[in-house]
């Protein structure tokens, strides 16, 4: 047992033991002995705080609004979201629970230590932001069944979203864990929100982990929910209102403006963006870098050892990703398409075939599809290419050669089709069914589909009619459904240098970033106005 561990187990079994643990050994510095910190609110909490509080004086009374925070980063993004609404006269309710992961148990003398910690770090917010810790209320509620049902199979997602896994134990560790802290949030924000209903609920993401179950108590309620959630795009977020972001739910926005055919302007708006994602450098419209290998044009064929017949590109999901999550069309699984996908090319020598592993799995812990391929079919045969997470493999590349596009959701299969490539998606993705997909619903319809097709692709690739349409759908998800917003999750701190609280709260802010704010909380998305 380290020096560490020592002390914690001495000071756990002293009455106020976190208490005066804290104020010996953490409250001077602002840390803590494990990976629960909030060092952006540490250099900029105050500042920002100053700023709203200038900035709410003049304001105009606003909402009662509920924000939820777990985890470290999101508590951080939480109370900066919370302090630009105080800015703007919201009545803000930051309730948060101290996690730093969403895996691991935590002891009642660490969680106890991180409340304090939080609370000091909040400190210079209190005027601005109730701040509520949410595992402290609820605890007698009883949760009604269908709350019940849905809190297990949150954490069922949750599991295999850990895992990045589609098959799991109920009875695993993991399992019980999530729906200990699942139950406990919905008891917490049910009780909560019975006793005081707010005007409306903001939650990253909505579909997993405990924001999934107060967005589930809250929709239970009948209390308008806004959820969000961040693209690899910068100074922008994703929202939905009454609805899971990560659903990709943009049927209202195709709806208004699907009938507008692209300016000039926005054609080549989309063109230079859809370019910027192919790049392996850092852009400014991006705060990920998106493809980590330069590219190499038609010397792909070379690389790979391709010959002239036609390609199917198969691009995969990561497992357990949160846009794969329950998004089955006709199978069971994400895997299960794919390994039957697969097993249905073994024999069509006649085509091609370039699977490209997600490189996201190169930077996650979970099985990769490609071990499925390897159990399921130990010896691919010639005409089958795997493409590993890891090989330095642009995907861009591959679409450019691409005569066929299969995928289950990735967004992979929308750039193929502005490319005029015929793409069929085997789950449940925003993007099919809007008049440029091949869109099958059965088994029986996906493999007699393949067998129609591929013996003439050429003739299957895009009418100008379906090009032009997928050219307005991207357009409308890739540049209008993302929302203007000041301070991205993965570069929150940068972001705050570049857009400091000051100039989001002042006129020149209020221009660009005042409607996303009144949208999160509940003014009503008009997106045939929408500003792209």
């Amino acid at each position: 047992m380290n020096l560490k561990a020592k002390f914690d187990r001495l000071f756990s079994r002293i009455p106020f033991g976190a208490e005066l643990d804290y104020a010996l050994f953490w409250r001077t510095g602002r840390t803590l002995p494990d990976h629960y910190r909030l060092p952006n609110l540490i250099k900029s909490g105050e500042a920002c705080a100053s700023a709203a509080r200038n900035a709410a004086r003049s304001a105009q009374p606003g909402k009662r609004v509920f924000l939820f925070g777990t985890l470290h980063y999101w508590i951080e993004h939480t109370t900066l979201m919370g302090l630009a609404l105080a800015g703007q006269g919201h009545r803000v309710t930051l309730a948060y629970l101290p996690y730093a992961d969403w895996y691991t148990p935590v002891s009642k003398f660490v969680m106890r230590r991180r409340i304090l910690y939080t609370r000091d770090i909040l400190k210079p917010t209190s005027d601005l932001l109730e701040d509520v810790l949410l595992s402290t209320n609820g605890s007698d509620t009883a949760l009604p069944d269908e709350l019940q049902r849905e809190v297990e199979h949150i954490s069922m997602l949750d599991v295999q979203y850990t895992l990045q896994a589609e098959e799991i134990d109920p009875q695993s560790s993991l399992y019980q864990l999530r729906l200990e802290r699942n139950t406990a949030a919905a008891r917490a924000a049910l009780a909560k929100f019975q006793a005081e209903k707010p005007d409306g609920i903001i939650l990253p993401t909505g579909s997993i982990l405990e924001f999934g179950a107060i967005y589930m108590v809250a929709t239970f309620l009948g209390i308008p929910t806004i959820t969000y959630e961040f693209s690899e795009k910068s100074n922008s977020l994703w929202l939905a209102q009454n609805a899971q972001i990560m659903l990709h739910d943009i049927d209202a926005l195709w709806k208004a403006r699907r009938q507008m055919s692209l300016t000039d302007e926005q054609r080549e708006a989309l063109r230079a963006y859809l370019a910027s994602r192919q790049t392996s450098q850092r852009d400014s419209n991006f705060a990920l870098v998106l493809q980590e290998a330069p590219r190499q044009g038609q010397g792909i064929r070379a690389t790979l050892g391709l010959d002239e017949r036609p390609i199917v590109l198969l691009p995969t999901n990561v497992l357990g990703d949160a846009l794969t999550l329950d998004r089955q069309l006709f199978s069971g699984s994400m895997t299960e398409w794919f390994l039957r996908t697969l097993k249905y090319f073994l024999t069509r020598t006649d085509v091609q075939v370039v699977i490209r592993i997600h490189p996201g799995e190169a930077l996650v812990k979970g099985p990769s599809i490609s071990r499925f391929v390897e159990q399921e079919f130990p010896q691919l045969p010639g005409h089958i290419h795997l493409i590993a997470a890891h090989e330095k493999i642009n995907t861009y590349d591959l679409m450019d050669i691409a005569d066929l596009g299969l995928v289950y959701t990735t967004t992979a299969g929308l750039e193929m089709a502005t490319r005029g490539i015929p793409v069929i998606a085997g789950g449940q993705t925003h993007y099919r069914a809007r008049g440029f997909t091949t869109d099958v619903d059965t088994w029986e319809q996906y493999f007699s589909t393949l067998d129609r097709i591929l013996p003439d692709l050429p003739a299957h690739r895009l009418s100008h009619d379906e090009l032009e349409t997928a050219w307005n759908y991207a357009y409308r998800f890739f540049m209008e459904f993302p929302r203007p917003y000041p301070w991205h999750l993965y570069t929150q701190y940068d972001d705050l240098v570049r857009h400091p609280m000051q100039e989001v709260l002042s006129e020149a802010g209020a221009r660009i970033y005042k409607k996303t704010f009144d949208h999160l909380v509940g003014v009503p998305l008009d997106w045939k106005n929408i500003e792209g």
